[in-house]
């Protein structure tokens, strides 16, 4: 049997012009064992799994759920079913074997061995999916540094063709072990370069959102699990053609568009990277500087996809990695739920989670919609606008009929809510404005007042 003893390095995974065979894992833990381990079943959190396989386009040869009711150090799995799996693995000839939790250096070393395969846990395969699919520079550098990260911890096992004599000078290590304290070395050092090097986008970041702030703009983040629609979604409102496909993880860079809301309100949408139960911490961490932009966002539209039979797990997931950005989840005057691919369902199921949303009060009722029909984005846009709306000062603007370039400007600068004209052909505004911008409307029209104020004044200027 054939030792494998190179670290997995993204592609090194794959065949070069030929689909890589695969099997998948799923060991799972009993419900004896475990009562509180997942609110998923074993059946879907597999077929989760092997999507996530075929996200980096393998084949796929065989798949299985293996019942626990203890993980054994050694081999996560017990000694018979290893065995068991040895000679299906063996039967299939498949290379790589995709096990469906979070293994350990030895536990994944000890399985390689008795496959007589490559063998890749879930934190692995994330990062290979995440390896592919990073465009930018940025996104790369990132998963460069949780994939270093990764590795670090496995370099025990990156080196075991070198001796393990005992040195000259009576210590206990020998050759391997100078090695791997170099490889260690070497990759802390380039982990730090990438850490300063992700300082400087995250600054280059933070001086984009402030020019941003003062045009100013305000920030929609679209955030979910992964295919749960949201690049589908952004492409439907924003007309964009950002890679959208019923694919785990289609997208992993973020995109920002510009969008017009009815009243004339614009916004920017950013499209961010999806979410996953059991996403590796490192990942989390080595993504701040992108998922920063959910941080500072002035609203957040959580795409569920409403049709899954996981949606309930699957939010509770998003709502956790969201807690992890120190963003609460329950703040509904900033969070929209986003009740995605309504298409999918049975008449009977979309009329009753059309009921279901219209029961909940206002501020915390999610949006029904498909981003592929276009259904219900009308009422998005209006829930958006009445969330940004929450807090700006209305504007009462009197000007004289031939102001026809005063007209253009509050158009283009704030959200008219409302327009009267009078019989000797003055316009009337009442006009929504960023708090920022208030002063510079009132530089603008001195004459403007407020809606409280002039309300106490019964809008006596206002026409009949």
């Amino acid at each position: 049997m054939t030792e494998h003893t190179a670290p997995h390095d993204g592609a090194s995974l794959l065949r070069r012009g030929k689909k890589t065979r695969v099997v998948v894992i799923g060991p799972y833990l009993t419900d004896r064992a475990a009562p509180e381990a997942s609110i998923r079943s074993r059946e879907a959190r597999l077929d989760e799994a092997v999507g996530l396989a075929r996200a980096i386009d393998v084949e796929i040869v065989g798949q299985e759920i293996v019942a626990l009711t203890q993980i054994r150090p050694a081999t996560y799995l017990g000694k018979g079913k290893v065995e068991e799996l040895a000679e299906k693995i063996k039967d299939a000839e498949a290379e790589l074997v995709a096990v469906d939790c979070a293994l350990s250096p030895v536990q994944q070393r000890n399985l390689e061995k008795a496959f007589s395969a490559k063998v890749i846990d879930r934190t692995g395969l994330i990062l290979e999916i995440f390896g592919e699919r990073a465009r930018t520079a940025e996104g790369a550098l990132q998963v460069e540094l949780a994939h270093l990260t990764y590795q670090k911890s496995r370099l025990v096992r990156s080196w075991t063709h070198l001796e393990r004599q005992r040195g000259g000078f009576g210590f206990l290590g020998g050759p391997g072990e100078t090695q791997i304290e170099t490889d260690r070395r070497l990759i802390q050092e380039r982990m730090n370069r990438i850490e300063r090097d992700l300082e400087t986008v995250k600054k280059t970041r933070g001086l984009h959102r402030k020019s941003r702030r003062d045009v100013p703009f305000p920030i929609v983040a679209l955030v979910g699990y992964t295919n749960a629609g949201k690049s589908t979604l952004f492409n439907r409102l924003t007309k964009a053609e950002v890679f959208a496909k019923d694919l785990l993880f289609a997208t992993l860079d973020p995109t920002l568009r510009g969008l017009k809301l009815p009243h004339g309100g614009k916004v920017i949408l950013s499209d961010t990277v999806g979410f996953i139960s059991d996403l590796p911490h490192m990942l989390v961490s080595a993504f701040r500087a992108t998922l920063e932009e959910v941080r500072e966002a002035d609203i957040i539209l959580h795409v569920r996809d409403i049709a899954h039979e996981d949606s309930e797990a699957q939010s509770a997931d998003v709502a956790k990695i969201l807690a992890e950005l120190d963003v609460d989840p329950h703040d509904h005057n900033r969070l929209i739920e986003v009740w995605n691919k309504v298409d999918l369902a049975a008449p009977e199921e979309r009329a009753r989670l059309r009921g279901a949303a219209s029961r909940r009060p206002a501020i915390e009722r999610p949006c029904v919609v498909s981003a592929v029909t276009g259904e219900g984005l009308d009422d998005l846009l209006a829930a958006i606008e009445t969330r940004l709306a929450r807090g700006r000062p209305v504007l009462n603007v009197a000007l004289e009929a031939c102001d026809g370039e005063g007209q253009a400007w509050l158009y283009a600068h704030t959200e008219v809510l409302a327009r009267a004209v009078d019989d000797h052909g003055h316009a009337f505004f009442e006009v929504r404005v960023a708090p920022e911008q208030q002063k510079r409307i009132l530089r603008r029209f001195p004459g403007a007042v407020t809606a409280e104020r002039d309300a106490r004044h019964a809008r006596t200027h206002w026409p009949a």
